[in-house]
Formats: C-alpha cells, sequence, structure tokens
C-alpha cells in the first residue's frame, strides 16, 4: 500500500474497470495518427519523383522528410505539449489536425524546392499538437496497467499510416500519370495529386475530433489536477523561451549572467553549423539558402532546445527535475532516439531503394511494401506493448527489456535488407524489420510517462518526441541519404552507415534499465523536494 501511496502510476485499483467511450476515443485518436503518418510517410513513395521534377539529390530528399519537418516539429511541440498541459486537448488536436491537412495540400501545389520545405514546416508545427495531446488524453482515459498497451494502440497508427501511405501514393502517382502523361490540370504531376489527394480528407477528420469528450485530468491517478486559469498566457510564455529571437529577451531577464551564457551558446551554435555546412558541402544539395540548410537548422534547434531547458529549470523547478533532471527520464528518451534515428532512415528509404534497385512500379510498390508494413507495425507496436504492461507488473523496468529488443533485434535483418538482390527476400525482410523496430514505441512511450506527474505529461511528451525527431528524423534519413549522395546515390551504403549508433543506444537503455526502478519510486519525493505541493 504504501508503494502505491508514492507512485502515481500505481496508485488506481487494479481492477478498475475501462469504460467503452475510452476505447472509443481511442479509435479516434489512432485515425488521426494514421492520417498524421499518411501525411508524413507519403514523402517516401514521391521521393524518386520529386527528385527527378527538381532537380535534387538524396541529400535534400533526407533534409526535406528529416530535417525541415523535424526541427519545427520538435521546438512548437514543447510550447504546444505546456498548452496540453492546462488547455483543452481536444481542441488543440483539432486545430493542429486542420492545419496539417491544409499544409499537406499545399505540398501539392509546389513549384520549388522553398515552396516544399515550407509546406513541410507548416505540417511539422501542425502534427506538433498531435501526440502531446493525445499521449495526455490516453493517460486519463487507461488506468498505469493498460497505458503502454494502449499507447501501443495509439502508436499502431504511425505504422498503419506510413504503410498505407506507400499504397495510397503508389496507386495516386501511376494512374495520375497514365491519364495525364504531360501533366493534369493545373499542370500537377502525379506526386503533387498525391499530397493534395491525402490532405484534404484531415479537413473532416477534424471535425469528428472536435466531437470527443475531455477527460479530467489526473483523475484516473487519484491526482486530479484543476483547469489552468489561464492557459494561453503560459503557452506564450513558453514560445519566447523557445523561439528565437524571443529566447535572448527570456535569458536577459534571468539576468546578465544568463544572458551571456546563452549568446555565447548561439555564437557556437551557429559558426559550428556553418562550418559543418561548407566543410561538407551539406546546404542540402543545393546552392546555399538558409531554409534548406541542414546544420543552420539543426543548429538552432538545439540552441532553442538548451534555452527552453534552461528556462524551465528557472519557471518550473518540479517539472525540470522529473524530466531534464532525471537520468532515468533521459536515458529512457535518449536511447528510444536511437532506435529512431536507424528506423526512420530505414523507413523513409526503403521504398526509394526497392523502386531504384529492382525497378518495380510505384503501384506494385505501395502493395508489397507498403500494405505489409501497416500489419506488421500495428502487430509489432501492440504486441510490444502487451509484452511491455505484462513485463511491467513482474519489473518496475520491465518495460525497458521491450525498449532494448527493438533496438538490438532488427539489426542483423536491416544489414540483410539493404544489401540483397533478390526482390522476395527483400519483401519478407522488409516485413520483419517493421515488425522488429516498432515493438519498442508503445514501451519507451509509458515508461516516460510513468515518470512525471498528470499535469507534466503533455511537457513530457514533447521532451520524449524531441528525442526521436532531434536524434532521429533530422538526423537518419538526412545522414543515409548525404552518404548516399557522397557514393553515387548508392542507398544501401547510405543507410547501413547508420548503424554505428547502436552501441550508444544500448548503453542508454541498459543505464535506464538499472535508474528507472529507483526514480519510480522516489517521484513523489523528488518532485516535492523541487517545491511541488503535493
Amino acid at each position: 500500500m504504501e508503494e502505491s501511496k508514492d507512485r502515481p502510476d500505481l496508485a488506481a485499483p487494479k481492477d478498475q474497470a475501462v469504460p467503452a467511450y475510452s476505447w472509443y476515443a481511442l479509435s479516434v485518436l489512432v485515425l488521426v495518427y494514421v492520417l498524421n503518418f499518411v501525411d508524413r510517410q507519403i514523402l517516401s513513395i514521391l521521393a524518386n519523383d520529386i527528385k527527378a521534377d527538381l532537380g535534387v539529390d538524396d541529400a535534400y530528399l533526407g533534409f526535406l522528410y528529416g530535417t525541415a519537418f523535424a526541427i519545427f516539429y520538435a521546438l512548437f511541440g514543447i510550447p504546444l505539449g505546456k498548452l496540453a498541459d492546462s488547455w483543452k486537448r481536444v481542441k488543440l488536436m483539432t486545430l493542429g489536425l486542420a492545419l496539417w491537412s491544409a499544409m499537406t495540400a499545399f505540398s501539392g501545389l509546389a513549384r520549388g524546392t522553398t515552396t516544399l520545405t515550407v509546406a513541410r514546416i507548416g505540417v511539422g508545427v501542425g502534427e506538433a499538437t498531435a501526440s502531446p495531446s493525445a499521449y495526455s488524453l490516453i493517460s486519463d482515459w487507461f488506468p498505469a496497467r493498460l497505458r503502454a498497451t494502449a499507447l501501443a494502440i495509439y502508436s499502431s497508427g504511425l505504422y498503419i499510416g506510413g504503410g498505407i501511405s506507400l499504397l495510397i501514393g503508389g496507386m495516386i502517382v501511376d494512374r495520375w500519370n497514365a491519364s495525364y502523361p504531360d501533366g493534369g490540370p493545373m499542370g500537377l504531376a502525379g506526386w503533387q495529386a498525391a499530397f493534395i489527394a491525402v490532405g484534404l480528407p484531415g479537413l473532416l477528420l477534424a471535425i469528428w475530433v472536435a466531437t470527443l469528450r475531455e477527460p479530467q485530468r489526473g483523475a484516473i491517478d487519484g491526482l486530479p489536477t484543476p483547469t489552468h486559469p489561464a492557459p494561453f498566457k503560459e503557452f506564450f510564455a513558453e514560445l519566447t523561451t523557445v523561439i528565437p529571437p524571443f529566447t535572448i529577451h527570456g535569458a536577459a531577464k534571468r539576468g546578465p549572467a544568463a544572458l551571456a551564457v546563452n549568446l555565447a551558446i548561439f555564437a557556437g551554435v551557429i559558426g559550428v553549423a556553418r562550418l559543418l555546412t561548407v566543410l561538407l558541402d551539406s546546404g542540402a544539395g543545393m546552392i546555399y539558402a538558409p531554409i534548406t540548410d541542414q546544420w543552420l537548422l539543426l543548429g538552432i534547434g538545439y540552441y532553442a532546445i538548451f534555452c527552453w531547458a534552461t528556462a524551465l529549470r528557472h519557471r518550473d523547478l518540479p517539472t525540470f527535475r522529473l524530466t531534464w533532471g532525471s537520468p532515468a527520464f533521459l536515458c529512457t528518451i535518449l536511447g528510444y532516439g536511437t532506435v529512431s534515428f536507424m528506423a526512420y532512415a530505414s523507413g523513409y528509404w526503403t521504398a526509394p531503394y526497392a523502386e531504384r534497385t529492382f525497378e518495380i512500379d510505384k503501384g506494385s510498390l505501395g502493395l508489397w511494401i507498403g500494405g505489409p508494413a501497416a500489419v506488421a507495425g500495428f502487430l509489432g507496436v501492440t504486441i510490444g506493448g502487451r509484452a511491455a504492461d505484462w513485463l511491467f507488473e513482474r519489473n518496475p523496468a520491465g518495460r525497458l527489456y521491450v525498449l532494448l529488443f527493438g533496438l538490438v533485434a532488427p539489426l542483423p535483418v536491416a544489414y540483410w535488407l539493404f544489401t540483397t538482390s533478390n526482390l522476395e527476400t527483400f519483401l519478407v525482410l522488409a516485413f520483419v524489420a517493421q515488425l522488429l523496430t516498432s515493438s519498442a514505441l508503445g514501451a519507451s512511450a509509458a515508461a516516460s510517462q510513468a515518470l512525471v506527474l498528470p499535469r507534466m505529461r503533455g511537457v513530457a511528451t514533447a521532451t520524449f518526441f524531441l528525442a526521436t525527431t532531434l536524434i532521429g528524423l533530422a538526423l537518419g534519413p538526412y545522414l543515409a541519404g548525404y552518404v548516399s549522395a557522397r557514393n553515387g546515390d548508392d542507398l544501401s551504403v547510405g543507410v547501413l552507415s547508420t548503424l554505428w549508433i547502436a552501441p550508444i543506444g544500448f548503453v542508454l537503455i541498459v543505464a535506464a534499465i538499472r535508474l528507472v526502478p529507483t526514480a519510480s519510486e522516489t517521484l513523489l519525493d523528488r518532485v516535492r523536494a523541487a517545491g511541488e505541493k503535493i
């Protein structure tokens, strides 16, 4: 009994019933996440056509899929995560869904790299509302004993959406180009029509999402949290801590020493970023331009995260102590970040690699890779989430063993996948790789959520996704594309070059396994010591 009092994740009764409405609402959120990843992942099946039409290289394609999206997804995810912790999460998700759907459709009107990059940034900002809201809602709809399962089911939308995006995208492009070989209405190419076709339905889905009921925050864990009296004041305050140049003003308010450190970090990051751009000739495969510069945008992202973490420590010490100040939390999210580094690189480049290597049409590509990938991802994340809950009931660090499995098990499969010359073998391995990699997401998400209080879940989710985006999405696909472009467009060499990160991930996850039990047991003591009144 005493342990339950000290651990919010165990406060609810073991046999607590889950209302049917919770499962209904979860199914709607899964649809949202499916569309989220249809809009995000469709770029994979369109990559080779965009490359031919716009005259870009693999480095730019990796930049467009990864960095251009990831930086703004990560940065806006922080204030939007704060808003998810203080405002109506259903309303926030509705607005975000409408925005990213509109920007996906706008991608179809792009005639050059600048417009396409701006549209991709807009998709990132809109999608930044989804998971902080969804993770927080799910944690208030489901008790701790089923939370990893529920989060895994939600996360299955990632793999279902990513898989069917190849199927839908391939079908649209093939049929459009067959019907309009010289360009269709408004001169649109097949890849442009595909963006428009998958973007517009999201506007209708947003209306459905708006009908969901908002649960009481924290009630299911015995820690009901009152509504924040000024949520948008908190949101804009958070925005100024993470978006340059407002970050400089925020540092100045904390004193001359904080301002000096802030400016030194900014100058150092920008200097290193510009140096990398020149030395590696990596302006996303184009003439240098700030909006398409990989290292400049990434540098600004890392600087902004530093600013936000510093401001969070000053403004909300309890949340800082349970996230940035917690080695257990950091090892968990960074460990999953290394998994996503390899998974995003492999997942994005699998379809373009198969199209180039085996010379099959997009429709067949979508059918034989996209469909099985959706099934494999759903099975992997669901089985992984259920296994994580089963292990968690027996060991406080049980979920992390699933995360470790998701890091190690796919490695030999990935190597074989990108070296085989047999199409049938390739298709089977693509299925297995997706199945194994997807097992880690629900486990790591639930593990990170269990290390914070209910009022902190939106910020914890945003922080969790910083690792998946600024390590995984912003670096994995780009570096694979960069290595490919520097090796004669050899995507095999490019993707396999990302496997070097696995030993780092192994060390991080093993450290998390050792640290999480103690962090869970002392959660309330640590947060009280930081000033939380609970």
